[in-house]
């Protein structure tokens, strides 16, 4: 039995890798997101950004390893009604990629001076993952520029112990990211979700394509520091600080939190843990949903966004 179930998983990983082997490199700005990329500089940095609808501002903020492409399900909704600006933080997707001193507070400043640019005074902060952990971040450091907080999947609720980061930081080197096989790079976003939707697998292509291009290696460089800086920016015991009105989506099928290489639990526990900290929060759990809770349940998330915008 052992050996029947070997040769499934060699058969199907040689189909996963077959199935993208040719495909043409592309660079990261070549990425079609559906919609117009812009540019501001900040700090040195070009951020790439996409610009749709007129009204009070949404700041989407993606999360690690992905980009602005991830929200491709919920602009033209929000857009209705808000004006909607989806980045690509300094590392990512189509905005410049060094090596920074990465941190949630150095997104924290780049975000906050890129609103500044767009004569925006103050937004709702929209994060998905990391990208949530960003927004909290931010709640805390620079309350004035934040109206109202939307955490999907948010990084920074979860406890980690000394020594967890440092570890995990040793064990995801940029090498490792840049030396992902393509089926792992299949299995790894596949993880993202409960059921994985045919509408994802540019998630998967795109990964594959831009490994090529002539900056993934500082885009490896990103993910791997971004993943000691989100734990060593960990800040459950400060969320009673967090003031402004927050809405908490979480699927209750999320693989990725809590930790699955270090911690067990349930995602629930974490995602009540967390709200239960905050003086006006709100959790709606998402049955039969994954990670990317904006994507695998878009419509029931636009509409919980929204309604929670209205209030």
């Amino acid at each position: 039995m052992r050996k029947l179930i070997f040769a499934v998983l060699l058969i199907v990983a040689g189909c996963v890798t077959s199935r993208y082997y040719h495909m043409p490199v592309k660079e990261f700005k070549d990425i079609d997101y559906g919609f117009d990329t812009r540019y501001v500089k900040v700090r040195n940095i070009n951020i790439a950004f996409i610009d749709e609808g007129n009204g009070p501002a949404l700041l989407l903020i993606h999360g690690l390893g992905s980009n602005a492409k991830g929200w491709i399900r919920n602009i033209p909704e929000l857009a209705k009604q808000y004006r909607v600006l989806a980045v690509d933080l300094p590392g990512y997707g189509k905005s410049d990629k060094g090596y920074y001193n990465y941190s949630m507070s150095f997104y924290v400043r780049v975000l906050s001076e890129f609103l500044a640019k767009l004569n925006i005074e103050k937004a709702v902060w929209i994060g998905h993952s990391m990208g949530g952990q960003i927004a909290l971040t931010a709640a805390l450091e620079n309350p004035a520029a934040v109206s109202k907080l939307v955490l999907i999947s948010p990084a920074g609720f979860e406890k980690f112990e000394p020594g967890e980061g440092e570890w995990l930081s040793t064990v995801v080197t940029p090498e490792f990211v840049c030396d992902t096989p393509i089926r792992n790079i299949d299995i790894n976003l596949r993880s993202n979700f409960y059921e994985t939707p045919q509408e994802a697998e540019f998630m998967i292509t795109d990964r594959i394509q831009v490994r090529g291009a002539k900056d993934f290696e500082r885009y490896c460089y990103a993910v791997s520091r971004n993943v000691g800086a989100m734990i060593n920016g960990a800040l459950f015991e400060q969320l009673p600080e967090i003031e402004q009105p927050a809405l908490v989506l979480f699927g209750e099928n999320d693989g990725l939190i809590p930790n699955p290489y270090l911690h067990g639990g349930t995602t629930r526990e974490i995602a009540e843990a967390g709200v239960s900290q905050m003086p006006n929060a709100r959790l709606v759990m998402m049955p039969e949903c994954g990670h990317f809770v904006q994507f695998e349940k878009f419509a029931r998330a636009n509409e919980e966004i929204l309604d929670f915008l209205s209030e």
